[in-house]
């Protein structure tokens, strides 16, 4: 008998499930974070994500303290295998082993089943709204390894048949005709905001008796033109940036990082420079942060401006200005940008994406004692600084010659930290700025009834200035649109949501969940989806959704977003 110790022969209840289990766990583990970090790194790729990440891990030690007791206790938990020698494998210890590892098999596959019934199935990433109030609480029901495995191998953009064809387009097509050529040919400036929502607003968000945190641009929306409820079409910044300038909503996954960015696309700038107009887009940080230049020249820019040439012009402060972590900040990057606008040939159209109003949420040091920190939202101060920045851009722009020819568009690329439960709810998360300021009056000034999105900024300009070809674009026209046509969309952790006059519903692909009349109801506490006086509107409401679901899917998957002669 020999008592020679060999870790080959280990009963099979000792080695089978912790083997197994730890491979499986580590594969699952390594996949998640294959997941997760390739999509921060692919996304911050340029950036110093080194010192991004530091900066979360000090500002969240918590969760790094909390991880580091769960390794501990998982570690001084587990029941380490115990070695044996070849005669204390008994038959039974096999037999014992084999059935309990069977059982442990069966239970598993009818937990994950939810049952044992044959006509049970497991569930879909959307039934998690049967359980959860809001898909804002999705999140709560669902686990990233669950929603990973049940995504995986599928397509992005399913193919959806709600209607024919034929009956599709007559409900809703995202291609705008042809319209008389504007001939005075103004200027275009896109202003993206980071990280603003309307609640800042004191103009928008319907508190007179509170003070907002963006007063200048409080005034500029009193002299342009807004609207009653304006909404985000997406929650990051690479979302709006696709809503804004393509005319794309976040409907799946951000456009940007999906196979569908392989897509031919037009963007409004790629439209004006049909037209002769010269472009150019500004972003203080990094060159590549965000891929935000590859973005650029993809929808129509032929120029790009970031921290390279702000350094490189000497009449500016170079990397002194540069705030240690994103970019340039915003006051002087501002201050550039209306410089390098006179320098471009008229007419032109270009873009400037803020970054200051960004975590870890700091103010240059000279302005720290005037934007103190204010209550429990670190964000405030930010809002209130780019807003100052924004002034003193204003009151150098509209001293060139080109101001009085310009027409100025604002918008977020997404909202932040809300302080009020309105903003709060599925809807107020996506509340963002939207308004159009004409310095020459020409355009309308007034806040108008009716809904806006970011996607409906590209119709709108090409409408207005005159863009005589056909195009696609998935918003609408808001100067040509009646108020009770205007629509937003949505898609909040799989569940679309869709505003349309005084309602807003919740679908999540088959069926509507819920619906809600947002302003009476702001909390969106009161599900509507029973009361048969409401039905026909909730019901034309959904076949207006799909319509534009399949429309979307469709042309994602057949690279149909331009349009062809």
């Amino acid at each position: 008998m020999t008592t020679n110790k060999i870790s080959s022969i280990i009963p099979v209840r000792e080695w089978l499930l912790p083997v197994a289990g730890n491979l499986t766990l580590q594969m699952l583990f390594l996949g998640i974070c294959r997941v997760a970090f390739m999509s921060v790194f692919t996304e911050f790729r340029n950036d110093n994500v080194t010192d991004i990440l530091g900066i979360e891990f000090l500002s969240h030690w918590y969760f790094i303290l909390l991880f580091l007791v769960m390794l501990v206790a998982m570690w001084r938990l587990y029941r380490q295998p115990r070695f044996c020698t070849e005669d204390s494998v008994t038959t039974r210890q096999l037999i014992q082993s084999v059935v309990m590892t069977l059982f442990v098999a069966v239970m598993t596959i009818g937990g994950i089943r939810g049952g044992f019934d044959p006509e049970q199935r497991p569930i879909n990433n959307k039934d998690a709204k049967e359980y959860a109030p809001h898909p804002i609480h999705s999140a709560l029901v669902l686990n990233t390894p669950y929603s990973i495995i049940r995504t995986m191998g599928k397509s992005a953009f399913p193919h959806l048949e709600y209607y024919g064809e034929a009956e599709a387009e007559s409900i809703y097509s995202p291609v705008h005709p042809a319209v008389p050529v504007n001939p005075s040919h103004p200027n275009v400036a896109i202003i993206i905001l980071e990280s603003f929502g309307s609640e800042y607003s004191a103009y928008l968000n319907g508190r007179p008796e509170e003070k907002g945190y963006m007063p200048f641009l409080d005034s500029l929306m009193r002299e342009g033109l807004t609207f009653e409820s304006t909404f985000s079409n997406g929650h990051s910044s690479i979302d709006g940036q696709a809503s804004v300038h393509l005319s794309v909503p976040l409907m799946v996954i951000s456009f940007f990082t999906s196979h569908a960015a392989l897509n031919e696309v037009r963007g409004v700038a790629t439209e004006l420079r049909d037209m002769g107009y010269h472009t150019a887009y500004f972003h203080g940080a990094d060159n590549g942060s965000l891929g935000l230049d590859g973005f650029a020249k993809s929808v129509g820019y032929d120029n790009y401006y970031g921290r390279t040439e702000y350094n490189e012009d000497s009449r500016f402060g170079g990397d002194k200005d540069f705030d240690g972590m994103w970019a340039i900040w915003d006051e002087p990057f501002l201050q550039f940008y209306a410089t390098k606008m006179t320098e471009l040939k008229e007419p032109f159209i270009t873009t400037v994406f803020t970054a200051s109003s960004h975590h870890p949420y700091h103010v240059p040091e000279q302005y720290a004692a005037v934007y103190p920190e204010e209550g429990t939202n670190p964000i405030h101060k930010c809002i209130r600084y780019t807003d100052m920045s924004l002034r003193k851009f204003f009151e150098t722009a509209s001293r060139q010659p080109w101001y009085s020819n310009t027409i100025f568009v604002f918008t977020s690329d997404h909202t932040n930290i809300p302080d009020h439960k309105e903003f709060s709810t599925d809807m107020g998360l996506y509340s963002a700025p939207i308004f159009f300021y004409d310095p020459s009056g020409e355009m309308p000034r007034e806040r108008r009834a009716g809904i806006a999105q970011q996607i409906d900024i590209m119709p709108t300009l090409l409408g207005y200035l005159g863009y005589n070809k056909p195009y696609v674009a998935f918003g609408i026209d808001l100067l040509n649109t009646p108020s009770e046509d205007t629509w937003a969309v949505t898609n909040n952790n799989g569940i679309y949501q869709f505003v349309k006059g005084d309602y807003v519903i919740h679908f999540d692909g088959t069926h509507t969940k819920a619906a809600y009349n947002y302003k009476k109801d702001w909390l969106l506490e009161h599900n509507l989806i029973s009361d048969p006086a409401l039905r026909p509107t909730f019901q034309s409401m959904e076949r207006t959704l799909k319509a534009i679901i399949q429309s979307y899917m469709q042309r994602m998957t057949e690279n149909n977003l331009i349009v062809r002669e």
